[in-house]
């Protein structure tokens, strides 16, 4: 029957087929380089007998192309890599379908990168904490040093917290004898960071209580009236005086 015969239309997109590579990946990856060395990324269209314009993207930013570097392949090229391009997102898109694209992940490896020397001062009996920032990939690990001895950390006096750019040691009341250089040592495979602290432990300042200076107002205040009052007699009697004698 002519229901039989009839064949189903067959959906067409017009980018079947068309697929896009970049250096020489048709999907998805990251790309590992050291930080300072230059990278080239070339996206190149497959399957197409057509002009097809590309675009790049850094993030969700487009990159700015020119002309003669937009038509079935096209180079970028991030010169020098640094440790802000760790972690970043390039991606090739096909204008016309922008959904064949290939992506790729800059993983940027650079040695820790730690924060100035710092000066803390503390009074006693107060608790600190020393905060290292230091960024580095791969992650470092930290080690905490006192006048270049490695700290030991006696439980209930010292803490130590870190997250992957952020190591702190925190100190809880300190006296004198914690004056000192702390030193917060951050180390990878690609090299060493240092931060050193310089602690110094402040005198207890002596602090009258709110509610003791406002009493002692008060009290005086109310001694000045009283004598007034007490005395008013006496106030009104020289008034008179000096008012008779100025009519004299």
């Amino acid at each position: 029957s002519a229901a039989a015969l009839r064949t189903p239309k067959c959906s067409h997109s017009p980018s079947a087929g068309v697929e896009l590579s970049v250096n020489n990946h048709a999907a998805d990856f990251t790309l590992s380089t050291s930080s300072g060395t230059p990278i080239s990324l070339s996206c190149l269209v497959q399957n197409s007998s057509k002009a097809e314009e590309l675009l790049w993207y850094r993030g969700d930013g487009q990159v700015d192309l020119k002309d003669g570097n937009k038509v079935n392949i096209s180079n970028i090229c991030i010169s020098p890599a640094t440790e802000t391009d760790n972690g970043v997102t390039f991606t090739c898109k096909l204008r016309r379908d922008q959904s064949v694209k290939v992506s790729v992940i800059l993983d940027v490896q650079f040695p820790p990168n730690v924060t100035e020397d710092e000066t803390v001062k503390a009074e006693e009996d107060k608790d600190v904490t020393l905060t290292c920032n230091a960024k580095s990939n791969p992650q470092g690990q930290a080690t905490w040093y006192k006048n270049n001895t490695i700290l030991t950390l006696q439980q209930n006096r010292y803490q130590v917290y870190q997250t992957s750019e952020v190591f702190q040691l925190s100190i809880t009341k300190v006296v004198k004898s914690d004056n000192g250089t702390y030193t917060c040592e951050v180390k990878s495979s690609l090299g060493t960071g240092r931060k050193n602290f310089h602690l110094i432990v402040e005198d207890k300042k002596t602090v009258f209580p709110l509610e003791a200076v406002i009493a002692a107002v008060v009290v005086v205040t109310l001694t000045v009236l009283f004598g007034i009052v007490a005395r008013k007699d006496k106030i009104f009697k020289v008034w008179i005086d000096l008012v008779s004698e100025g009519k004299k």
